[in-house]
Parts: structure tokens; sequence; C-alpha cells
């Protein structure tokens, strides 16, 4: 076993001392590789940051919210509903809520405007997500006029600026008090957006969600788990998206990469043939060309990955920033928290790193198993 590991590693010193001989061709080579595994990393790493942040987003929200349909429109519901959900068996708390979308002509941009259930807004003061106050140039103390859709004037002193690290679901927030919320959308009293649901026991979501559309049947329920698995296939499906756009950078480097590894120069078979020469076995000049194949592969994984780390979560993955997160006038910025999941490491090393290394041994079993002197001679 001793003197294979020897052997070994005196095959890896002669490969890395040919790999700096040629270090010109395989920079190159380095260079494309890295670059490849940089784009699909720092795609899988994105997505999956997002997945994960929403997931942690959405872990606080109601197990059930209950919306009331006319038409096959969501519609306003009215107070009396929450009495009625009340005395469902297995329901915990029943919160109405207050909340929609506000457009202000002067930014083209939409608000989501809220009466927030977990804190008091004071009449007149107004609480602001990151993007809103980047929008329109605010910061606590400064005052903020919007018209009614009764056409009214309404006037708002910043309270405070929601903090940075909430802005992926609070850029475009608008926190208000309840009376403001209604003059303002003209919202009669006793009618609301929607309606949360709080179930005691987990386990029975289901069975309460069947309940309430028994007792009400004019209402639609959306679960936790269904808005977690539309977020899924969102992110899935814009990941997908940016994987298809770089197929054909992929398939460029598959090709690249194919040809350099079906054939060998010149000066590979001379040295080839000399190695054979002086008693090296087709099985050390296999050896050799693996090592050199999984140094130059691993070397390039190793830099792509870093990069796209560094991309991602440094830098918020600003190549992608649009078409992963979305497109929004009130764009929200963040810099997701740092995760790497391990299945995914192997899986991007497997489809980058294992195929570029097999490829170059059947070549060099070819060149290998020919007489030494037949490649010298040619």
């Amino acid at each position: 076993m001793t003197d294979w590991v020897e052997k070994q590693r005196n095959i890896l010193d002669f490969t890395l001392s040919s790999l700096r001989r040629r270090k010109g061709r395989h920079l190159g080579m380095l260079a494309v590789y890295a670059a490849i595994v940089f784009l699909l990393a720092s795609v899988m790493l994105f997505s999956h940051a997002i997945k994960r942040e929403a997931a942690i987003v959405l872990a606080d929200a109601p197990e059930i919210v209950v919306q009331r349909m006319v038409a096959g429109r969501h519609d306003l519901i009215p107070g009396a509903y929450a009495d009625r959900l009340t005395g469902i068996r297995g329901v915990a708390a029943v919160t109405p809520r207050l909340w929609g979308y506000y457009y202000d002509a002067a930014l083209a941009a939409n608000y989501t405007i809220l009466v927030p259930t977990d804190q008091a807004v004071p009449a007149g003061s107004v609480v602001i997500g990151g993007g809103v106050a980047r929008a329109r140039g605010a910061g606590v103390g400064d005052t903020l006029s919007f018209r009614g859709y009764g056409g009214e004037q309404f006037f708002f002193t910043v309270a405070e600026v929601l903090p940075h690290a909430s802005e992926l679901v609070a850029a475009d927030l608008f926190l208000i008090a309840e009376t403001e919320y209604r003059a303002m959308l003209g919202i009669d009293d006793g009618a609301y957006t929607d309606i949360a649901v709080s179930v005691r026991n987990p386990r029975e979501v289901v069975t309460v969600a069947n309940k309430i559309i028994a007792a009400l049947p004019d209402t639609r329920v959306i679960l936790r788990e269904e808005i977690l698995r539309t977020y899924d296939a969102l992110f899935d499906w814009r990941e997908g998206l940016m994987l298809v756009l770089l197929t054909g950078a992929v398939l460029a480097f598959a090709i690249f990469a194919g040809d350099k590894a079906s054939g060998l120069s010149a000066e590979e078979r001379r040295e080839i043939g000399l190695l054979k020469a002086v008693g090296w076995e087709t099985t050390d000049v296999i050896a050799m060309k693996v090592w050199e194949g999984a140094a130059v592969s691993l070397a390039a994984f190793l830099a792509g990955y870093l990069l796209a780390y560094l991309h991602v979560f440094h830098f918020s993955g600003a190549l992608f920033e649009p078409v992963l997160k979305g497109w929004a006038v009130l764009y929200p910025e963040f810099r997701p928290a740092a995760f790497v999941d391990v299945f995914q490491v192997l899986t991007l090393f497997f489809f980058t790193v294992f195929p570029y290394t097999v490829a170059t041994i059947v070549p060099i079993w070819r060149a290998a198993i020919i007489d030494p002197d037949a490649i010298m001679r040619s």
C-alpha cells in the first residue's frame, strides 16, 4: 500500500510539472472551465438562497388565509365572517386583515399598503419600506402626501423606515392606521381584505380548512404550504430559465473540452513515447493524464464555485438579480444569508468535474498502447 501511494505521489509530481510546462494552454482551459462553473453555481446558489429566504419569511405566516370570492374574483370579506370562523373547532385565533395596493403616479410604482396587526401606527404617521424611502427620498420625520381614492389629499409623517434585513418582503410596504386606510382607500367599516386563521394542531390544518369551506362556501382557503409550494415553483421556473439561457455556453464548453480531450498534440505523444521507453507502464501513463484532468477540473471547480459564492452572498448576485428576484420599480436591495447545500455542491461537482476527467481516459489509452518507437517516429 505504501509503495502504491509513493508511486501515485511521484506520478502526481510529474503531472504538475507537465502542467507548468504547458501553463498557457492549461490556463486558458482553466479560465473557460471556471467561468462555466461560476455561471452555473451562481444561478443555483442564488435560486436556493431566495427559496430559503422565502421559507424563513413565510414560517411566521398564518396557517390559513380565508378570502371571499365574488364572480370568481377576490372581494372584501365581512367582519361577521370572523365570528363564524371563531366557532369552528380547532381554530386557535382569527385575525381580520386590511391590506391592498396603492398606485403612486409620480413614481409609476405600486405600494403595498397595510394596516399592521402586531403594532399600532399613530394617526398621521406612516412606516415605510426601504424601497419606498429610496424612491421618495424620504427619511424619518419627512412628510409624504398622497391623494386618496375620493380625491382628497392625505399627509403622513414618516415614523420609521423598516430595516434593511426585511427588504425582501418589505421594500414596497406602506403601513398606516386603520382609520386612515379606510378613508384613503374608501373601505367601509366592517369590511376586510381577508382573514388570517391560526390552528391549534398543525396536523389538523387541512381538516380545519375543509370545515371553513363547508361553513363559508363563498370563500377560498389558502394554506401556508400552498404558498410555499408556489414560491418554490416560481423560483424553480426562473432558475430553469437561466439554466436554459446558459445551455449555449455549456454546449460550447462541452465541444471545446471534448475536442481537447479527444486529441493529443504531437508534443504530448512524444512525451508519452519517452515515458513508455524509460519503463512507464500503460496504467501509469493513464494515471498521469487522469491526474492532469482531475487537477484542471478540480481547480476550475473550486475557483468557479468560490467566485460564485462571493458573487451571490457578497455582491447580491448582481448578474442575475432581475431574472431570479423579479423586476419592480421599487426593487428590493438585500444580501441573502450565506448557505450552501451539500447535495447541490455534489450535483454540480459530478456534472462538471467527472465528465471532463473521464473524457481524457480514452484518447490517452489509445496513445499509451501504441509502441513507443511508432510514437517517436510519428
